[in-house]
């Protein structure tokens, strides 16, 4: 199982756990609590929840939080039924708020893990141009993408391959695409296809070689980490062609 896939089930027993647990903890103070405080603690839960899982999580735990709030929380005990007016109401915004507000704590997550992998990658894309800049040798700033390479997109291995074009791999595109062109058919992958995948290095027009990348089993990295790869290349092919190498035709 991977990452995120653990992540996300761990998410869901949480969303399922959480506010059950909560209102269990409420149990003794329901006597002298209000409908309203419960279910605001309950809201609470629901956020912590919300703020570690994916939408469907959130989603998951208004709903449990709204459940276990009438079974435990109000009279009839133990019973899934609600005998007064104001419970029932207190239950419905329990679910409506928690469902809004859990989405807006999954969207400000998502944003601040946006926001950090955006500052990542500016700063992998700055340290290819500063060793430019510093008139660093091709090499060296091929030797910097190459590491880079392994890092963003999660590779097992990555190497450079000078002016050869033996074989016909998959290719990752300039717009972020992995597609293998073979005569009269062309194939798109949203996985990584079994063995090295290439990434074309091109500068002034002239294609100068291509990394070789050796990933693991798996979804392809997130569109933007793509584009930032193909980036990284054109930047090495730009050091090469500065440089004046040999290219191939």
């Amino acid at each position: 199982m991977s990452g995120y896939r653990l992540h996300d089930t761990v998410a869901l027993l949480a969303a399922l756990v959480v506010p059950f647990l909560v209102a269990l903890v409420l149990v003794p103070f329901r006597a002298d609590l209000s409908a309203t405080n419960a279910a605001l603690v309950l809201v609470g839960a629901v956020v912590a929840v919300a703020a570690i899982g994916m939408r469907v999580a959130g989603a998951t735990a208004a709903l449990s939080a709204a459940v276990w709030f009438d079974f435990f929380l109000t009279e009839p005990y133990q019973r899934f039924a609600i005998a007064g007016r104001d419970d029932v109401e207190t239950a419905v915004l329990l679910l409506l708020v928690g469902l809004i507000v859990s989405q807006l704590a999954v969207r400000a997550r998502r944003l601040r893990t946006t926001v950090v992998m955006d500052a990542a990658l500016l700063s992998s894309l700055e340290g290819t141009a500063r060793l430019a800049e510093d008139g660093r040798s091709p090499e060296a700033v091929v030797e910097y993408v190459r590491r880079e390479l392994v890092g963003l997109l999660g590779l097992r291995g990555c190497r450079f391959e000078y002016g050869t074009l033996m074989g016909n791999l998959p290719r990752l595109e300039h717009d972020g695409g992995l597609w293998l062109h073979r005569p009269g058919r062309v194939t798109e992958y949203a996985d990584w296809p079994a063995g090295e995948t290439e990434l074309r290095v091109i500068g002034g027009g002239h294609y100068y070689g291509r990394f070789l990348l050796d990933p693991l089993p798996g979804l392809l990295p997130l569109e933007q980490d793509r584009l930032v790869a193909v980036a990284l290349a054109a930047q090495a092919g730009s050091a090469l062609d500065t440089a004046g190498l040999s290219h191939q035709a």
